[in-house]
């Protein structure tokens, strides 16, 4: 099973970019439990940034309440991070997780699944 993340770039200060995540595997996805998205500045520990439920509950961690905005398509398996008002601070590595990834048809389960993770540059 792997998470692929796309997204991530270059873009200026006050600028927007939407991050996505897509769970896949030798089978077909038949459940993603919670579905977050992590960022890693440098020199920094990996920290939150939000995550969501199979039941579509959010949270966010305070430096980005009001910007950032997480979503699911569940049908796809895919998580999106929109970020908006970006600034210098947002720069890191952004990594897309899950805790609970089901495969068919053998029913499946993966547990703590990480993404590659994708570079966002903010600059001011």
């Amino acid at each position: 099973v792997q998470l692929q993340a796309s997204g991530g770039g270059l873009v200026q200060a006050g600028g927007s970019l939407r991050l996505s995540c897509a769970a896949s595997g030798s089978a077909y996805v038949f459940s993603v439990d919670t579905m977050a998205w992590y960022r890693q500045a440098i020199g920094k520990e990996r920290e939150l940034v939000a995550s969501i439920t199979s039941t579509g509950a959010t949270n966010y961690a305070d430096s980005v309440k009001g910007r950032f905005t997480i979503s699911r398509d569940y049908a796809k398996s895919t998580v999106f991070l929109q970020m908006d008002n970006l600034n210098a601070e947002d720069t890191a590595v952004y990594y897309c997780y899950a805790d609970r990834v089901g495969l068919g048809p053998k029913l499946r389960y993966y547990n703590d699944v990480w993404g590659q993770g994708t570079l966002v540059t903010v600059s001011s």
